[in-house]
């Protein structure tokens, strides 16, 4: 048997292979709001005629991660602009990259329903974590469209009453549309798929690089966001900072990240359902390869074992919680930059115990222009996370929540996203909606 047909029978490597293609995909835009904007587009497609009001109902994670953050294409930010044009000109078939068409007669049409006060929006009072609905009308007519668990999984559609679609099973929350398994697999599991995979089979995570590479070009702009990429590179430049790998690392990263948030119309390659995570996962690994010279083989690898290590931890947290997961992304880039540094497992488990032993609990207060500091600050702690484990130092099991084994240490995080930050979570929507 040769070597892709023994892969092929791996039961394993198969279920790695689907992870990524299922999570690490293209989105246009914060991928909370344009889950709304999905679900208005769909139910203006089946209402069929002008849409005249909207009514959106979303789970308090989603509008915590959707009142601050710019709707690409648009210059607004929030649910209710994203719901207008994904009604008025969003493609209902474009998944994450459903607001890729719009036109400026659009997006003026949606701002002058908002101002009309001819979108209202409201907290649904459901279990789902992840929940957007759309009802859409027409005069008497009207059509309700529910998006659940993942950011395009339509679970119900109606029509004037009459149920057009619904979900086979509503499953638990926990299992819904997911396709894959992580059951038994253990970080050493990854590596090693990472690293001797036939090329072949793993050369699409290079795509991830060329989008997120984009984006990060887009932000060095200075046009979007906090504008975090382009000041460090001035500051750079006024010798405030030194042009060294770390800068590079944080620059470029942050810069993605700055038009992402800021509403740049190019589309991020994802990581488990966030922009920012993939561009977490994707840039620092980029910038450590081109240090180092790898050559396209390696890039590859060292992208596969980012991205897959960053779902693989991400697996143990809810979709959404108070836990910002750009910190569990960059440890899969903390495995990908320590693999291309010194190539072996135990400098890369050692990389990711470091990082939990150190940035494990930063909040996510909803997405907003200041995730990009977040994913800088991730970055940052990738790299010495990095950098210590390049001398064989680590945090060790009796400091905190970190064990001595790397796969209990992730456990132990994932406790502490899905248990001891439920209550954090409510205080930050609590105090977010008492802003407003």
């Amino acid at each position: 048997m040769n070597e892709v047909s023994s892969t092929i029978a791996n039961p394993m490597w198969l279920e790695f292979i689907k992870a990524v293609k299922k999570e690490v995909v293209p989105a246009l835009g914060c991928t909370e709001p344009i889950s709304l904007a999905l679900a208005a587009a769909i139910a203006a497609q089946h209402l069929g005629k002008p849409v005249e009001q909207i009514e959106v109902k979303v789970s308090a994670n989603l509008m915590k991660n959707g009142m601050g953050v710019t709707v690409p294409g648009t210059g607004t930010t929030g649910l209710l602009i994203a719901a207008a044009v994904g009604a008025l000109g969003g493609d209902p078939e474009g998944k994450l990259e459903v607001l890729k068409n719009l036109t400026t007669e659009q997006v003026a049409e949606g701002k002058r329903m908002i101002a009309e006060k001819r979108v209202q929006i409201s907290i649904a009072d459901v279990p789902n974590i992840l929940y957007s609905e759309a009802r859409v009308m027409h005069g008497e007519e009207w059509v309700r469209v529910c998006i659940a668990d993942t950011h395009t999984q339509v679970v119900r559609i109606e029509k004037n009453g009459k149920v057009v679609h619904q979900a086979e099973s509503q499953k638990h929350e926990a299992d819904a549309g997911v396709d894959y398994s992580m059951a038994g697999v253990r970080a050493r599991d990854i590596y090693d798929f990472a690293v001797e995979v036939p090329l072949e089979m793993i050369d699409f995570i290079r795509e991830a690089a060329i989008l997120n590479e984009l984006l990060a070009k887009e932000g060095m702009s200075g046009s979007y966001g906090l504008h975090i990429g382009a000041t460090m590179n001035r500051q750079m430049n006024h010798g405030l900072l030194s042009d060294s790998l770390l800068t590079q690392v944080l620059m470029r990263t942050a810069a993605a990240s700055d038009a992402r948030m800021g509403g740049a119309t190019l589309p991020a390659m994802t990581n488990s359902g966030s922009g920012n995570q993939g561009i977490a996962a994707t840039i620092p690994v980029i910038v450590v390869a081109e240090h180092v010279g790898a050559n396209e083989e390696t890039l590859t690898r060292a992208l596969m074992l980012s991205h897959l290590m960053a779902i693989y931890i991400h697996d143990k947290l809810p979709k959404l919680s108070a836990l910002c997961a750009v910190t569990t992304a960059s440890m899969g880039s903390a495995a990908g930059m320590a693999w291309l540094l010194k190539g072996d497992f135990a400098t890369v488990s050692m990389a990711i115990s470091n990082m939990i032993g150190d940035v494990a609990g930063m909040i996510c207060d909803g997405a907003s222009n200041s995730c990009a500091m977040k994913v800088s600050t991730s970055a940052t702690a990738a790299y010495k996370a990095v950098l210590m484990a390049l001398e064989g130092i680590r945090v060790m099991e009796n400091e905190g929540i970190v064990a001595g084994d790397v796969d209990q240490s992730i456990a132990n995080l994932g406790e502490l996203a899905c248990r001891g930050m439920v209550q954090t979570d409510e205080q930050i929507l609590q105090i977010m909606m008492n802003k407003k």
